[in-house]
């Protein structure tokens, strides 16, 4: 189970620099129009390159920074004891199509070993134009963190969380999927933790009702992105505990 915000991703378009000067040479010993339209298609060309650039420099598999590993412990998701060190953790950023139908960057921390095929699957999933609500870094690890209730996550250093059906403890006493970041959480709030009728989630109630389908529920073609992988969904387990959201290395 989880609980970020996605940064638009904008283009940057770089100065004309060097080539700009060099357009001048032409514009004394030529035509001043194609002078001129020498540079307009320079500019445009140096554009069109720095967006690019733009868009992928923003994704890929990182180590984390020291920055962001203090993120992670203040934020109380790492300490001693854990089942994995920050080092064994990455960091991935991925495009995602959010509910306000714009690409954003979003940030997943996730075990060394599964960073590279999830950035398959988040791959898929955008160009399913499948709608994520949250995938910021600070979403999670920030000063004021789940703040948007729907967050999709990863790492988080805790035990598996216990059935709604369970009305005591809301953790059990083994390490979830989500402690060695061999797991993720998606659009939790259109996809619930649901035991015996029931959700700890108010705001996910009406997303109990799995046949009225709506953006950001997890659909068949979610599914198979992940399953491409080796993972399961937590929606597929048996008996009246389904977790909707979670997809796992083990399925569990």
């Amino acid at each position: 189970m989880g609980k970020r915000e996605g940064r638009l991703l904008r283009p940057a378009v770089l100065p004309l620099g060097g080539r700009a000067a060099g357009e001048i040479d032409r514009w004394h010993h030529g035509d001043p129009m194609k002078g001129i339209a020498t540079i307009l298609m320079s500019a445009v060309l140096s554009a069109s390159a720095a967006t690019t650039h733009h868009a992928t420099a923003q994704t890929g598999v990182a180590r984390l920074t020291h920055q962001q590993t203090q993120a992670i412990i203040k934020a109380g998701e790492w300490h001693r004891g854990c089942p994995v060190w920050p080092s064994q953790l990455r960091v991935l950023s991925y495009q995602y199509y959010g509910f306000d139908k714009l690409t954003h960057i979003g940030q997943i921390v996730v075990n060394m070993k599964v960073a590279q095929p999830l950035s398959t699957v988040f791959a898929k999933l955008y160009r399913l134009r499948f709608p994520i609500r949250d995938g910021a870094f600070s979403s999670v690890y920030g000063p004021h963190p789940w703040k948007s209730g729907d967050v999709t996550a990863s790492f988080e250093c805790r035990n598996a969380g216990s059935s709604p059906c369970n009305k005591g403890s809301v953790t059990t006493t083994h390490w979830s999927n989500h402690a060695y970041g061999e797991a993720v959480d998606l659009d939790p709030r259109e996809n619930p933790y649901v035991g015996c009728g029931m959700t700890r989630d108010k705001t996910a109630i009406s997303y109990m009702k799995r046949s009225w389908r709506r953006p950001g529920m997890v659909t068949p073609a979610v599914r198979r992105a992940f399953a491409s992988i080796g993972w399961g969904w937590g929606g597929s387990w048996f008996g009246s505990t389904k977790d909707y959201m979670h997809f796992s290395i083990d399925g569990h």
